[in-house]
């Protein structure tokens, strides 16, 4: 064999992460290279014959990874989004909700139970009360705050995971490619 044919040796394949570190530890290397050849991916050769066709039954791959820590910027940064959105959804909901109220004539009918139980001695105004631009003035700071607090707690909750996962060793999932 010449030096260019000669395979690479194992170090020079092995997946890597970001950090230069190996994905794969060394005794899974091992074990994979002590893998029968039924049990490789091409029966053990190095590639594929000229008259052999593809296998007609596709093979799932499957990848255990651990999710071991979440950037709480990231975190901060969706959740904020997420928030916003959620906020602007509510106070569209709450003014087609009065709209629809409002042109049923729910606020005036209940003016006019109010009035003829004999309650009405301080003029209770229930439409004007519930006005539309004072209905998405409350929802719109209920909003506000709603989008404070769920970006702190999102943020917190991306601190105290990455403390607990550095206990335990993070949630551990299996991806498969189906």
């Amino acid at each position: 064999m010449s030096e260019q044919s000669k395979p690479q040796p194992r170090e020079a394949r092995t997946s890597r992460s970001a950090a230069s570190n190996q994905l794969i530890s060394e005794d899974n290397l091992q074990q994979h290279d002590e893998a029968p050849a039924s049990f490789k991916p091409n029966n053990g050769r190095a590639g594929k014959q000229p008259g052999e066709r593809k296998s007609s039954i596709p093979r799932a791959r499957r990848m255990k990874l651990s999710l071991t820590k979440i950037d709480p910027w990231s975190v901060t940064k969706v959740s904020f989004l997420l928030a916003i959105a959620g906020g602007i959804i509510q106070v569209v909901a709450m003014a087609a909700v009065w709209a629809l109220l409002n042109s049923i004539g729910l606020f005036d009918n209940i003016t006019q139970i109010v009035s003829t139980t004999g309650l009405d001695s301080s003029g209770v105004d229930v439409a004007g009360f519930l006005s539309l631009s004072k209905v998405l003035s409350v929802t719109t700071i209920f909003s506000i705050f709603e989008v404070v607090l769920i970006t702190v707690l999102a943020t917190i909750g991306a601190f105290i995971y990455n403390l607990v996962s550095a206990l335990v060793g993070g949630v551990h999932l299996t991806l498969g490619d189906d």
